[in-house]
């Protein structure tokens, strides 16, 4: 089997998605080196980043030089060119990460799903998100041959919303890192929130829960953002440099996922209030490491975390404050939340979500496979 996966979202500064894919590909890269019948491409278009790819052993690359946003909106709006045009050769299968489709001659066609934010609150999203996703995912997930969903969550929103069969979704998680966990907490370890800074995200409850626990808890831990930033957080840059933050909260902007890790180390708490989430990759990593979690109740986060940390409505200030103030002072709700986020976070691995990902692409092929036959 012939596969092609769309790589760019891997390209640089990998986000939860190039997270997703990127792993993906190095589990696949190791199911596919024992079978000589089967290979996987990495496809890429980018005007000035270029693919490397040097940790991923044994999977083709195809680079092309064509602008991300031209490509894109080539790809959506008229479904031109074909995958087969820019890269010269044939697949039995094609994946996009995202919600709209790759074009492609004869091609069995894959999708990833892993939220549907962008049709409730398009304003949030820019460029080809907001012009796109809530137009065409409906029609492209339709026409694909198979929907890969992140979570359980996700793949009830792609059934009760846009209407696709069961049958027809795959569920594909995210996987914990080879992360063995951390021999202690810190003694005074930071709250640490982890994500791209975006309104789905909630900072700005977060920092209105964390300004309540500091006047009433003058010894709280301070506060570490990290992501990457976006407009959105212009709006809280001034909150930062104010009483009662300034001094107790640090931004460090974009992290690369070699240093992850040493982040995860220094926390006492993560701290995750998003008003949606497709999976929540940062309270996987948590969990790995030995890190509490503190967690809206929305979206697939309870699905994740399953009783390992305490949920509070995202909704509510007091309860964020509350449930911080908790996870950080009491030492044995820590240390209890953080064995039970360890044994559930062995329930997710990068091997079994390629296995499940490999057969997707066998059913996809099978269906193109009986759809083309049934056209001659």
């Amino acid at each position: 089997m012939r596969i092609l996966i769309d790589y760019r979202s891997a390209l640089q500064k990998r986000t939860g998605v190039g997270e997703y894919i990127h792993h993906l590909v190095q589990a696949l890269s190791d199911d596919i080196s024992c079978s000589s019948s089967s290979s996987v491409t990495i496809f890429s278009s980018s005007w000035k980043d270029r693919l490397t790819g040097s940790d991923l052993p044994g999977i083709k690359k195809v680079d092309r030089r064509i602008p991300v946003r031209v490509l894109n909106a080539l790809w959506h709006r008229v479904s031109w060119p074909t995958i087969e045009m820019l890269t010269g050769q044939t697949y039995d299968v094609v994946h996009s990460p995202h919600p709209l489709l790759i074009p492609t001659r004869k091609a069995a066609q894959v999708i990833t799903i892993h939220d549907l934010a962008f049709l409730d609150h398009p304003e949030h999203t820019v460029a080809e998100i907001r012009r796109d996703y809530a137009a065409l995912v409906q029609s492209h997930a339709e026409k694909a041959d198979r929907v890969v969903v992140v979570s359980r969550y996700t793949a009830g929103q792609v059934h009760n919303r846009l209407g696709i069969p069961t049958e027809k979704i795959v569920l594909c998680p995210n996987g914990a890192p080879n992360w063995s966990p951390r021999s202690e907490a810190p003694e005074r370890g930071y709250i640490l929130f982890l994500g791209t800074l975006q309104p789905r995200k909630n900072i700005g409850l977060l920092l209105q829960a964390y300004s309540t626990l500091v006047d009433s808890r003058p010894d709280t831990p301070e506060l570490v953002l990290v992501g990457h930033s976006t407009d959105y957080m212009k709006q809280f840059l001034t909150m930062l440099s104010a009483p009662p933050l300034a001094g107790k909260v640090k931004y460090l902007g974009y992290v690369p996922a070699t240093k992850i890790r040493k982040i995860y180390e220094g926390a006492s708490v993560l701290v995750l209030p998003s008003l949606e989430e497709g999976f929540g990759l940062p309270v996987l990593e948590a969990m790995t490491i030995g890190v509490p979690v503190v967690a809206s109740n929305r979206g697939s986060l309870p699905e994740v975390l399953e009783g390992a940390g305490l949920l509070f409505n995202p909704d509510d200030e007091v309860a964020l404050a509350t449930a911080i103030e908790r996870m950080v002072f009491d030492r044995a709700l820590g240390k209890r939340s953080a064995k039970l986020g360890f044994e559930r976070a062995r329930a997710y691995s990068w091997k079994s979500s390629a296995l499940a990902l490999r057969q997707a692409y066998d059913q996809a092929a099978a269906i193109k496979q009986r759809k083309l036959r049934a056209t001659y």
